[in-house]
């Protein structure tokens, strides 16, 4: 009875372990078929380009003056006028303000009487010489006589030309009664209105800036510094400055200096660029937006940017292959901005990826491509500078 009991329990044993392995295939089926009834996955795709891709530098720049004046009176005197409105352009040479002039004319007046008195005596004592060197070689007159007279005529002389050197001085203290523009530029804020009695260089009356050529000065981190000066070496590196939250009003210039140092505070290196600001778009004291234009890659691999995806293994695309299935593909990306990336190892021009639809995909899933987008329209990009 009991080996009879133990017989029946195995074979219950043997009935519950087949169900169990036919419902386990059941469920595999059942995957299997809900795995090949998947639908495709909606993407929008594009093709991977290679094209010329300009490589440039961005950073924040600050917009300098060409040149800046202060402009002082070289004279004491009171202020009789100001010829010119604040914020006016004004040429090198223009009249910028009249210290009163009447003091420094009678200067001159007086140094000009001097001198004429004094030319007068020297005309004497040169005929008085004359006439005692005559009569020294007759024997006439005595060597004491004609000694005195001799250096009365030279004393004259030296009297002369001081007062010739007093009626220039006067005249150039006149001179600076009238102050003129020394550069081309702006003016400022009027610093003495007139009536004021100035102090010479110590009262500052106006400042002009120049602004026509114009700088910007901006810094880069040091390890762009040897490509900047290969690229320098070869030519003219152009530089673009755009005014912040104003992407239309754009200047072009070049790069004209390289700081001789590296900022070892910052790891940084500065730089300036010149532009002839013809249409006055560049401003002193401005920020802008500075793009410097190294080089160009000749055969860059490019796609959109929202092609590249980050992943814990670093970037990745998606590649549609020829069945219409996805490849979950690693590559490097050199640089992007702007809504450019350029791919330095992992794809290749003509191949397919994926932009759009990200999220439902896997490698191996079949894809739709509903709607396929242009390839990366040609333009510039630039290396991000951190």
């Amino acid at each position: 009875m009991k080996s009879k009991a133990w017989l029946i329990a195995g074979v219950a044993a043997l009935v519950a372990a087949g169900a169990a392995l036919v419902g386990c295939s059941e469920k595999a089926d059942a995957k299997a078929s809900a795995k090949k009834a998947r639908p495709p996955v909606p993407v929008l795709v594009t093709n991977v380009v290679e094209r010329p891709m300009a490589v440039q530098v961005r950073a924040i720049g600050n917009v300098e003056a060409l040149a800046t004046v202060s402009v002082r009176s070289q004279v004491d005197g009171q202020l009789l006028a100001e010829h010119f409105r604040e914020g006016q352009e004004v040429k090198k040479g223009d009249l910028l303000f009249t210290i009163d002039p009447r003091p420094f004319a009678e200067s001159l007046k007086q140094a000009e009487a001097n001198l004429t008195r004094d030319k007068a005596q020297l005309e004497n004592a040169r005929l008085e010489n004359q006439r005692y060197e005559e009569l020294g070689k007759k024997g006439v007159a005595s060597p004491q006589d004609a000694d005195k007279v001799r250096a009365t005529y030279a004393a004259l002389r030296a009297t002369v030309q001081a007062d010739e050197a007093a009626v220039s001085n006067a005249k150039l203290q006149l001179g600076y009664t009238e102050i003129r523009s020394p550069i081309d530029g702006r003016t400022g804020n009027l610093r003495k209105d007139a009536g004021n009695v100035i102090k010479a260089k110590d009262d500052e009356l106006v400042v002009i800036n120049q602004v026509q050529p114009i700088y910007v000065t901006f810094s880069v981190p040091e390890h762009h510094l040897p490509d900047i000066k290969r690229f320098l070496a070869e030519g003219a590196l152009p530089v673009e400055a755009v005014v912040a939250n104003h992407e239309e009003l754009r200047a072009q210039g070049q790069l004209t200096f390289v700081n001789n140092t590296v900022d070892v505070a910052t790891g940084a290196i500065q730089l300036k660029a010149t532009f002839p600001n013809t249409d006055r778009i560049l401003w002193p004291g401005q920020f802008v937006n500075v793009r410097l234009d190294l080089t160009t890659q000749p055969r860059a691999i490019v796609v959109p940017s929202q092609a590249v995806q980050a992943g814990q293994q670093g970037e990745f695309v998606f590649v549609v292959k020829s069945d219409r299935t996805i490849e979950m593909r690693p590559v490097v990306l050199a640089y992007s901005r702007n809504g450019v990336a350029v791919i330095e190892r992992g794809l290749r021009a003509g191949e397919v990826v994926v932009t759009d639809g990200h999220l439902r995909l896997v490698p191996g899933a079949k894809v739709d491509v509903r709607t396929s987008i242009s390839p990366v329209a040609a333009g510039p990009t630039e290396a991000k500078a951190p």
